[in-house]
């Protein structure tokens, strides 16, 4: 009987340690969590709030108005371009101030018919050349870009806010570049000598090292609060600077970014 009663209480011994080992281990996996959550909570209540958003983006590389020379689009391909960025906003009643910084590619591929427009370019019979086209050009427009948005915000309804502010943007990797076809130059000036361009034989250029690293624009966008932390977002970015640098005068008139981007978005 006394060895029944000794395993009985060597087991409750073993148990309770065991209970205690994991009711420890439960507390140190809880106590980031709650670290974290009561962080967040803690922001809120002085009124930041965090935001991931991820999105598509859809636009091109324009002059403003289409300049004589252009005389029409053959074709245009928006291309995959995305956005990823994170947010903080503060709060001031219904108005609020959000900063972030975005990662985003801005591209597309066109194909334009133009007559006199000046350009320079490398043949593979003639070598480098210069002068007005006219003909076809395809351009192929690809950068990625760091953007630090600074927006003011207006929450028009417990679901809807809008945004309006300046965006800042630094290029990473730049291309700018394509062909010429089906058409012919006049070698420095719209009367020079003039040179065939075949489609079986384009010329092509490159002018990606031209582009500015340095970009700014203009911001305005909405966003709808679907759920308790999700959110559906569409925003405007149009840049102000000429994506060219400022000697540089081969394309004779300026070209800005514009593009429109809808995601989703994720607030803690």
């Amino acid at each position: 009987m006394k060895r029944y009663i000794t395993l009985l209480l060597c087991a409750c011994l073993m148990a309770t340690s065991m209970q205690a080992q994991f009711v420890e281990k439960e507390k140190r996996v809880e106590q980031p969590v709650q670290e974290r959550s009561e962080g967040i909570l803690r922001s809120l209540t002085k009124g930041l709030e965090y935001t991931l958003r991820a999105g598509f983006s859809l636009g091109g590389t324009s002059p403003l108005p289409l300049p004589a020379e252009i005389r029409g689009i053959n074709s245009y391909n928006p291309t995959v371009c995305i956005a990823i960025e994170g947010d903080v906003h503060k709060r001031f009643g219904d108005w609020g101030f959000m900063f972030g910084l975005r990662l985003e590619t801005k591209g597309m591929q066109t194909d334009a018919r133009v007559k006199n427009y000046h350009m320079e370019m490398v043949s593979p019979d003639q070598g480098k050349m210069e002068g007005n086209f006219t003909g076809n050009v395809k351009t192929k427009v690809r950068n990625t870009i760091l953007s630090v948005p600074l927006l003011a915000t207006y929450r028009v309804s417990p679901r809807w806010d809008l945004k309006l502010g300046p965006y800042l943007s630094f290029v990473t990797n730049r291309d700018f570049s394509g062909s010429v076809y089906d058409g012919y130059l006049r070698e420095h000036n719209p009367i020079g000598q003039k040179v065939e361009i075949t489609a079986e034989n384009p010329a092509t250029y490159d002018f990606s090292s031209d582009l500015r690293k340095f970009q700014w624009g203009a911001q305005l966008g909405a966003e709808w609060k679907a759920f308790s932390h999700f959110n559906v977002y569409a925003d405007l970015t149009w840049g102000l600077n000429s994506i060219f640098q400022k000697d540089f005068d081969v394309i004779t008139f300026d070209m800005y970014p514009i593009y429109a981007t809808l995601g989703f978005a994720y607030a803690f």
